[in-house]
């Protein structure tokens, strides 16, 4: 069986992270093998959390893994709480990854036009570091502007965004994938979640794929709001379909498909955004047959 090390926290509540990574990896029929970050009570999205950082722990992990021979067939790496951390994972790519080795890079950093709490332009130094080291990046639109232009320069180019209609929009955005992928040598990156306002009919979500120059737009109708984990769930269908061998535009589909249903329901039983969507219920969906 296939192997991916996910780096990422782990959160009781909000169904995020690893505890959204897990499940999604496992029913795709490829063994997760998680290296906490972090343990928190809950995402960070609620009012208050406990947290205790594994910033020094994760290396004692690494030395054990070391001892086991471990070979990972894929690394996928998502929140990461501050350098310090960033610079754990570059030593993980370093002693683990190979020639054959899949690396996705979510680089966590902010959402809707604003950063995270744990945002320091220090932070953003290392994730463009680790972006270069990977094989395919799930930004949202706020990180995809991030990395490329910085903390001030994304919040110019997002206020520009909201005056576009739509198919200006799309032309904007293609550029942007272009710079992604050109600027960190990357041959493939999903910017995802991009709202595309809609003057007639219900509002859509795209996501822009970019593969080895090639772009292609995934897009649905959008049904309610933004919940936690939705990304970390999108990201885990990709590593672990890439991993077997899927096509990166067949692996976008599905897990576009995955979270609309997913989505749908949190929207139809008010859930609350920071508990996270109702997934479980279509984990089925992400078997092969």
């Amino acid at each position: 069986m296939k192997k991916i090390a996910v780096l990422n926290d782990l959160s009781g509540m909000g169904k995020c992270s690893l505890t959204a990574a897990i499940p999604v990896i496992s029913v795709m029929g490829v063994q997760a093998c998680p290296l906490p970050t972090a343990v928190l009570s809950n995402q960070t999205g609620y009012e208050s959390y406990f947290c205790d950082d594994y910033t020094d722990r994760m290396g004692c992990i690494m030395a054990e893994w070391q001892k086991r021979d471990f070979h990972p067939d894929g690394i996928y790496t998502g929140y990461l709480a501050g350098e310090q951390q960033a610079e754990k994972v570059q030593d993980f790519f370093k002693v683990f990854a190979d020639a054959n080795t899949w690396i996705l890079v979510d680089p966590v950093l902010g959402d809707s036009g604003r950063v995270y709490g744990m945002y320091t332009e220090g932070l953003l130094e290392k994730m463009r570091g680790l972006v270069t080291k990977a094989h395919v990046i799930t930004p949202n639109l706020t990180e995809a502007l991030l990395l490329l232009y910085g903390k001030d320069g994304m919040e110019a180019e997002w206020k520009n965004l909201q005056h576009l209609d739509e198919d200006a929009l799309f032309s904007k955005i293609g550029e942007i994938g272009r710079c992604l992928t050109g600027n960190f040598s990357v041959s493939s990156a999903v910017i995802t979640g991009i709202d595309v306002p809609q003057k007639k009919g219900p509002d859509k979500i795209g996501n822009l794929v970019c593969e080895n120059g090639r772009q292609t737009w995934v897009v649905t109708e959008k049904t309610g709001g933004s919940y936690s984990g939705t990304g970390d769930l999108f990201a885990s269908v990709l590593s672990a379909g890439l991993v077997k061998g899927q096509s990166m535009e067949h692996c976008v589909k599905k897990a576009v498909d995955f979270l609309s249903k997913a989505i749908a329901d949190a929207a139809a039983e008010g859930t609350d955004r920071n508990d996270g969507v109702c997934f479980e219920t279509y984990l089925y969906q992400l078997r092969e047959e």
